[in-house]
């Protein structure tokens, strides 16, 4: 088993006179539900020693809180081939494949995403639960960023819902767009009829705001890159069929190329954020899924062809 972690924090002659729940919530950027686990479980620390919350701190004091803690992983490890971009103590991000679900929805799932980093932790002595910053369909290929700790999940979440944590898709989407570029903004709410699918519900929906640009026009189809400024579920799907070009293979919205892709031909190309510990900006790019890549040279070559 590793060690515990911890992140400190020296006491600045402005900081003084501060409680050291003012430290953790204010410098620390610690939620006070992270407190409240920190302090079940003695994560917390001043010069050493196991610290109360409303303790006044001086300049120079030591505020230590732990970033991890001993938990069960809730999952049977299961060896699997992972795709790694990048990966430190704190987090990992990875390529995800298509057709892969990232956590199990029941039971009988066990051989999700979050199963084969069950069994990558614990070969680096890491017995954790998994924790998956933002969400991707099953169907869905690339980026992924997963917190390694509760600390890490904290500030990564916080990110997301600031809009601070970055995240860009490709998209083969159906017809050919004019303009260059634009944005969707069109509540997303559960389908009236189905509520397993979402639809746009002017009234009834929650906002959500999808920035797109022309990547590549094919005769039929046109390639996008796509920002979301908000993170509601099947978001890119909902507004393209809304906007009249359906992604591409998708099943549930559109149904339009189906004889092109096995899936919905979407692919988390990039994310950018700030290291939880370190604040260092990191930028991560995930090349194209096979099957997208070839759907991109199918398209291609269709747009080449010369009528005879």
């Amino acid at each position: 088993m590793s060690e515990r972690k911890w992140t400190a924090h020296k006491v600045t002659a402005e900081e003084a006179g501060r409680t050291v729940e003012e430290i953790l919530t204010g410098t620390l950027s610690i939620s006070r539900r992270m407190i409240q686990k920190l302090t079940r479980t003695k994560g917390v620390q001043l010069n050493q020693k196991p610290a109360f919350l409303g303790r006044v701190v001086k300049e120079g004091d030591v505020i230590r809180a732990a970033m991890s803690f001993t938990e069960e992983a809730g999952l049977q490890p299961v060896e699997m081939p992972l795709a790694i971009l990048f990966e430190d103590e704190h987090l990992i991000v990875l390529n995800k494949p298509p057709f892969v679900l990232v956590h199990p929805t029941g039971p009988a799932q066990t051989e999700t995403l979050s199963h084969g980093l069950t069994w990558h932790f614990l070969q680096q002595g890491l017995q954790a639960k998994v924790r998956p910053v933002h969400r991707i369909d099953r169907d869905t290929s690339g980026v992924l960023v997963v917190a390694k700790t509760a600390f890490a999940h904290q500030h990564l979440d916080r990110q997301l819902r600031e809009r601070e944590l970055k995240r860009e898709y490709l998209a083969f989407v159906d017809g050919t767009l004019s303009e260059e570029r634009g944005q969707i903004d069109a509540p997303i709410g559960k389908h009236k009829q189905n509520p397993n699918l979402r639809a746009v519900r002017p009234n009834a929906g929650e906002f959500a705001l999808t920035r797109y640009e022309v990547v590549e026009r094919f005769d039929t189809a046109t390639l996008l890159q796509l920002e979301l400024e908000t993170g509601r579920t099947h978001q890119i799907r909902v507004h393209m069929t809304h906007l009249g070009h359906p992604v591409l293979g998708d099943r549930q919205y559109g149904r339009v190329g189906l004889h092109l892709i096995k899936r919905q031909a979407l692919h988390a190309v990039r994310v950018s954020f700030s290291h939880p510990v370190s604040g260092e900006k990191i930028e991560l790019t995930a090349p194209l899924a096979d099957d997208l890549a070839a759907l991109q040279q199918k398209l291609q070559g269709a747009a080449n062809e010369v009528p005879r």
